[in-house]
């Protein structure tokens, strides 16, 4: 079974941009958000992607992950049937070490959230976090974007943003 192992952290400064080799267009919705069985449908640039993610593990490290490349045309027609809520971001690609480290530069009602992944070959990886890494929050569901989708970041009465990034 395919595993998607990462972990996630807040972002600390806007540094990344400078760093970032690729920068993409996303925007995605969930034909179903329900906990441990997410169905997304993804747009990113002018290609589709369906996505099934399972449960995550109990440290919010691991979870079984399905994706498959459609046509863009499709995954649009596929759009229509989501629940409602979209997640739209920009995702910068740096490297550092050895990983890829993803940053999502949230929009619309979750705009002012910046958080980056890196994914894993194993639980146990070490990583060496670039300077814009902040605070992890791995596991932290608030943090999904299946989460984000139904409560926005903007509607969180707790929400920070860091004070030296610029928007």
């Amino acid at each position: 079974m395919p595993q998607e192992i990462e972990r996630k952290f807040l972002v600390k400064d806007d540094s990344y941009k400078e760093l970032a080799y690729a920068v993409s267009r996303i925007s995605q919705g969930y034909i179903s958000s329900a906990r441990g069985r997410t169905v997304r449908v993804r747009i990113r640039d002018e290609k589709g992607y369906l996505t099934i993610k399972g449960p995550s593990n109990a440290a919010g490290t691991s979870r079984y992950e399905w994706e498959k490349e459609i046509p863009v045309e499709e995954a649009r027609e596929l759009m229509c049937l989501c629940e409602p809520g979209m997640i739209d971001k920009s995702r910068y690609l740096v490297r550092a070490g050895r990983h890829v480290w993803e940053v999502d530069e949230f929009y619309g009602d979750n705009e002012g959230l910046t958080v980056v992944e890196v994914e894993l070959a194993d639980e146990s990886e070490a990583v060496e976090p670039p300077a814009f890494v902040g605070e992890e929050v791995t596991g932290q569901v608030r943090y999904y974007n299946s989460f984000l989708m139904k409560s926005p970041y903007r509607t969180w009465a707790d929400r920070e943003e860091p004070p030296s990034v610029a928007r």
